[in-house]
């Protein structure tokens, strides 16, 4: 089966280029180590990646590489590559590690043998605005959830006062249908007794209906 050709263009899609990035990255790496070891060459990749991240490959030392290539340079009149703004870079971003960390620790309550009492002082300070801007944002998520539960309670009260209206209409309706029951049976009762009214339950008027002697005694 023949692969489809791609168009070599930006892609578009910011999760497909990530993906996209990290596949062909790992394999241009590895196409970098191969070529090293079958034919004994010495490589560097330095490769950023769209959110500035770093990735790097080299076949031996990095500086050494970079070192060697700036004196290739020079020998063809080029300007060498300057690697010392990213060293200092480095350690100027190191340094502010380490104090963001110390301050951090601080703000816990740790390390603070070293804080003089104008730091101790201003931490505090620090500390306290930090509390009630939590303190602050706290009560207004309270508030923000009163407000939704009573907005809840409002519609449940709302539901409920509407299931009872409901309730109560099917209990009426089933009790006249009751009643219109009970009279439709009377009437037919009644219809029922119309029919025969000369009817007498008596002893003599039986005899006589089946045609039996009649007896004075």
């Amino acid at each position: 089966m023949v692969r489809q050709k791609i168009e070599i263009k930006k892609i578009d899609n910011l999760t497909a280029r990530q993906v996209t990035f990290s596949k062909r990255r790992r394999g241009l790496f590895k196409k970098a180590q191969e070529l090293s070891t079958l034919c004994d060459a010495e490589i560097a990749l330095i490769v950023f990646s769209a959110t500035g991240k770093l990735f790097h490959y080299s076949s031996s030392s990095m500086m050494q590489l970079i070192q060697r290539h700036n004196a290739e340079r020079s020998k063809l009149g080029q300007q060498p590559l300057n690697i010392q703004p990213g060293i200092n870079n480095h350690a100027m971003l190191s340094k502010q590690l380490v104090e963001l960390s110390i301050g951090l620790k601080q703000l816990k309550g740790d390390d603070l043998q070293g804080l003089g009492i104008d730091e101790l002082m201003k931490l505090e300070k620090l500390v306290e605005s930090g509390l009630s801007r939590v303190g602050k944002t706290k009560n207004e998520r309270f508030l923000t959830k009163i407000s939704t539960l009573k907005t809840k309670e409002s519609q449940l009260m709302e539901e409920n006062a509407r299931l009872k209206q409901l309730a109560e209409k099917v209990r009426d309706a089933r009790v006249n249908d009751f009643e219109q029951g009970n009279n439709s049976a009377e009437s037919i009762s009644n219809d029922c007794h119309g029919c025969c009214p000369g009817e007498d339950k008596s002893g003599s008027d039986t005899s006589l209906k089946l045609g039996l002697p009649f007896s004075d005694n």
